[in-house]
């Protein structure tokens, strides 16, 4: 068995991992007592607000795309580095903040005209009152 390093468990806290490694740490944390205790250091570590760099990394999610990216990845739009890069991201990494994105993006997409059409025009119709209310505001 492999041991189970102090980043594997930031990532485990962070929900970040594949399903059979979140489990591999979870039998080993109920017979190993070492583990549980680095467990306990490094969440004592997150409540006092860890300022390495590591940890700022994670927190801030930097090597994430931001949404309008992973959009124009969806639509293939992106140079080749970039699109290599998301594509990494995605399917080797694995990141489940930028997944998650990534199928809310698709399903956005799916979604029928007429159901697109109506959300526009619920939008449109919340924000002209306030729109024409500001206007006449002005004069």
């Amino acid at each position: 068995m492999t041991e189970i390093t102090r980043e594997q468990l930031h990532a485990y806290l962070d929900d970040c991992l594949p399903d059979s490694d979140t489990a591999r740490i979870e039998q080993t944390l109920r017979s190993n007592e070492t583990l549980r205790h680095l467990l306990r250091q490094v969440m004592q570590e997150r409540d006092r607000g860890e300022h390495s760099v590591g940890a700022i990394w994670r927190r801030e999610r930097l090597s994430c795309p931001t949404r309008e990216q992973l959009g124009s990845y969806l639509l293939e739009a992106h140079d080749p580095p970039l699109q290599d890069y998301l594509t990494f991201h995605l399917q080797t990494i694995g990141c489940p903040f930028c997944k998650a994105n990534l199928e809310d993006l698709k399903s956005l997409q799916e979604e029928p005209a007429a159901k697109i059409q109506q959300r526009r025009k619920r939008i449109f119709q919340s924000s002209a009152g306030l729109l024409s209310g500001k206007a006449a505001r002005r004069r």
